[in-house]
């Protein structure tokens, strides 16, 4: 009797946690499309800073930065932090290696980083237009991203919860 009952409590443990996991990974997929898009807007306050207002660099990520809240903004005020306090350095570098400190809570995909790190490789030592061009081309990338993660997004969604309830009752089967 007793040994029945940590049997049936053990099965409802293994199928909540596979569940959970399943509910966790759809909600990953959400959460990485939601930070793709904030980087979207600020890219676009990025190029407003830059073409438009004709902000230099560190005045540029400074008020990007301050516009935008989490991590992200982070990125862009430690970027013009190192800018404004330059060592020597050049922009480059210094965008790869706070792209590199980002945590692990942001939600961007190795592509992702790839993507934004190749956008820094054109600012700052360009010409106007051809930083408009190289932020263009950046956002362009963006909108095929965020198309992508929108179209896929409630497949993916209902697959990982399937998935995880499945596996969970797929475990307990195996178990008995």
């Amino acid at each position: 009797m007793d040994n029945t009952w940590l049997r049936i409590v053990g099965a409802v443990l293994v199928i909540l946690s596979s569940s959970g996991l399943g509910f966790f990974m759809a909600a990953q997929w959400n959460e990485h499309l939601k930070t793709v898009e904030k980087l979207r807007k600020m890219i676009f306050l990025l190029k407003g800073e830059i073409v438009y207002a004709n902000s230099p660099l560190p005045e540029a990520f400074e008020r990007t930065g301050k516009k935008a809240v989490g991590e992200l903004g982070a990125l862009f005020e430690n970027v013009s932090e190192r800018l404004s306090g330059q060592q020597g350095e050049s922009f480059y570098t210094i965008w790869q290696e706070e792209i590199d400190k980002l945590p692990g809570e942001v939600c961007l995909s190795k592509e992702d980083k790839q993507n934004l790190k190749g956008l820094g490789e054109h600012l700052g030592y360009l010409d106007m237009d051809m930083q408009e061009r190289n932020i263009l081309l950046y956002l362009e990338q963006l909108d095929l991203t965020i198309g992508y993660l929108r179209k896929h997004k409630q497949e993916r969604s209902r697959l990982y919860t399937s998935l995880g309830i499945m596996g969970g009752l797929f475990l307990t089967i195996v178990m008995y």
